[in-house]
């Protein structure tokens, strides 16, 4: 047997196991093995070398090399604060620390007073927050349906459906808040899906928590107003209708949850 050939078969399964990977440098290591392989395969097989197949296998080599060089650099100088670790550690862990600091290079530190309003019912939102530390109201239709603390997320959901706020949140107390620009952050998203995936699993956790901690006719009521406000589908009214039937069960809560954050 020409173990040769077995370097085209190599070339094949690393491939195959590097679209598998979800971490990007060992996608990037697995296919320089490949493009190795390759090489060694169409220059000892074939009667003559294949140059060209060889030559654009050391080009996809060498983008590679550079590529992983930049990803370990990165990886390298992740060096987060107190406030940032402590947000990694408890919210944030489904995330890669390199990921983690590139969501943080777009967010602003920012501090709310007491009385100060962060959004406005029925009024376009152009950020999402997440509260560090303090407390806020929520408030719909003049009357106020809970308070949030830390580790809650601000906007969320009307960055997920691309709506209007559906309620009034003002800060309690001093409260220290993380806020992201929504323009930045589908940018961020669309350059990194696998940063998405994992800030769907965030949010979802966030909505979860709320689901168990808020009572039920507040929390039924925002999500209606939201959900039948600016359904996904292009029937709202079909949506707004299924999202109704889905609050008449527990099971149809979490439905609610995974349909928010698909």
């Amino acid at each position: 047997m020409n173990y040769f050939v077995l370097a085209a078969h190599a070339a094949s399964v690393l491939t195959a196991i590097a679209y598998l990977v979800k971490d990007i440098l060992w996608l990037r290591l697995l296919t320089m093995l490949a493009c190795v392989a390759g090489i060694i395969f169409n220059y000892f097989v074939p009667h003559t070398p294949l140059w060209v197949v060889i030559h654009w296998n050391i080009l996809f080599f060498v983008i590679n090399l550079v590529q992983v060089a930049f990803i370990i650099k990165e990886r390298r100088e992740v060096d987060f604060s107190e406030e940032e670790k402590e947000l990694y550690e408890t919210l944030f862990k489904n995330f890669a620390p390199f990921e983690f600091m590139k969501l943080l290079r777009i967010g602003k530190w920012l501090e709310a007073k007491p009385g100060e309003v962060l959004a406005v019912e029925r009024q376009e939102l152009a950020n999402v927050m997440l509260i560090y530390n303090g407390v806020v109201e929520v408030e719909a239709a003049g009357r106020m349906l809970t308070q949030l603390k830390d580790g809650s997320f601000i906007g969320e959901m009307s960055f997920i459906t691309g709506g209007a706020a559906t309620a009034t949140v003002r800060a309690v107390e001093q409260t220290r808040y993380l806020s992201w620009s929504k323009a930045d952050l589908r940018k961020l998203f669309n350059r990194n899906p696998s940063m998405r995936f994992a800030m769907q699993t965030v949010i979802s956790t966030d909505l979860t928590n709320k689901l168990m901690r808020w009572p039920p006719a507040p929390l039924r009521e925002i999500l209606f107003l939201h959900c039948s406000q600016l359904a996904l589908s292009p029937s709202p009214s079909l949506r707004a209708a299924q999202v109704r039937r889905s609050f008449q069960s527990s099971t149809g809560v979490r439905w609610t949850v995974r349909w928010l954050v698909r």
